[in-house]
């Protein structure tokens, strides 16, 4: 598959996973009533992603307005993924987005970054488009 691509929900977030150019982007607000039922299908298509040993560089822009804790831990799971790839040699690099004064997103950056040693990992704030 070169790419996943699935529309934001009042629920969950926008999916757009272009594996032929290693783009991944997860956008809005996510917390889905199942949150393994969602995301079971991205973390199985990252997975056979990142199998491919010719595959691109991955970049992966996270910019969640909220998220519960089930996507927490489907986001620490992507993380602990990349990070893997990373240790394996692959450039992989996580753009972390929040929107102005929003300390809690940003806290949530800093917390999930302390965990990863090999990926290239960028806070930033920007203003909604």
């Amino acid at each position: 598959m070169s790419a996943m691509r699935i529309a934001a929900t009042e629920r969950s977030p926008e999916v757009d996973f272009d594996f032929e150019t290693g783009e991944l982007t997860l956008r809005g607000e996510s917390y889905p009533e199942d949150a393994a039922s969602f995301f079971g299908p991205v973390v199985a298509e990252l997975r056979g992603f990142l199998e491919r040993r010719d595959g691109p560089p991955v970049r992966l822009t996270v910019e969640l307005i909220y998220f519960n804790s089930s996507t927490a831990k489907v986001l620490m799971n992507l993380l602990q993924m990349l990070e893997a790839e990373a240790a394996r040699g692959r450039p992989v690099r996580v753009d972390w987005r929040y929107a102005p004064g929003d300390d809690t997103m940003q806290e949530f950056g800093e917390d999930f970054s302390e965990d990863l040693d090999h990926v290239d990992f960028r806070l930033a704030e920007v203003p909604p488009a």
